[in-house]
């Protein structure tokens, strides 16, 4: 009875992943699915903020209006969120952690308007993590130099290197899946719901979006870049700090 149920109940639900139109690349299919779709969307929508952004700073007036204000505030809260976590980096990276942040919640809360979530798809989080472990490495050879490397993959015993090894390795998957698992998570939960009992799935529902797209998608954002922010700082700092 079980199986039946969800059998019955599987052709009605949809995770929002569907393919718009292919091409050939090389001899291979290539398809531009939904997830392209969202990450433009979501690009379209920054770029238009920060040209409309740039513009009201250039014609900025004695007394700022609404949109100046909101673009301040967003600006001053990322500065002093980056400042307090990376004290004399931060100026080095806040745009980089900016942007990251900014990106990262639009494509959460994407999902109250209708998008699929550009972070539920792992090919979304994934290079995302690589830019941050690229990131870390090149600044802990910049600032450490080689030998503060090694040191620090033999600390506390050369016989740890391996283990140190695998736990940079780590860093972009933790930092990638933890992301891709929570959104997915709540996108494919309110997909069940709508699926499974779409009769009844009026009004109530909003509060389940709240909580997967704004809620968990502000902490999700918030988990990624403090993270983020601790290993950079980690790689800049040396024993002379």
């Amino acid at each position: 009875m079980g199986q039946g149920i969800l059998l019955s109940g599987g052709a009605d639900i949809d995770f929002m992943i569907h393919g718009i139109f292919s091409y050939q690349l090389f001899g291979q299919t290539v398809w531009i699915t939904t997830t392209h779709v969202c990450v433009l969307i979501v690009m379209l929508v920054i770029i238009g903020f920060c040209f409309a952004a740039n513009r009201a700073v250039k014609h900025a007036s004695e007394v700022p209006g609404t949109f100046q204000n909101i673009a301040e505030m967003v600006v001053e809260m990322l500065d002093n969120m980056i400042g307090g976590v990376m004290g004399k980096f931060s100026p080095q990276f806040r745009n980089y952690i900016g942007t990251i942040f900014i990106f990262i919640l639009l494509s959460n809360i994407s999902g109250l308007f209708g998008l699929r979530p550009p972070t539920a798809d792992y090919g979304v989080t994934l290079p995302l993590g690589i830019m941050t472990f690229t990131l870390i490495h090149f600044n802990k050879f910049r600032y450490q130099k080689v030998k503060g490397v090694i040191a620090g993959l033999c600390d506390p015993w050369p016989i740890w290197a391996p283990i140190n090894v695998i736990g940079d390795v780590a860093v972009p998957i933790s930092l990638s899946l933890r992301l891709f698992a929570n959104v997915l998570s709540g996108t494919v939960m309110m997909a069940l719901i709508y699926g499974l009992l779409s009769k009844i799935a009026i009004i109530w529902p909003a509060a389940l979006h709240v909580y997967f797209d704004l809620f968990s998608g502000a902490i999700q954002t918030y988990v990624f870049c403090m993270l983020t922010m601790t290993y950079i700082t980690d790689a800049c700092t040396t024993s002379e700090d």
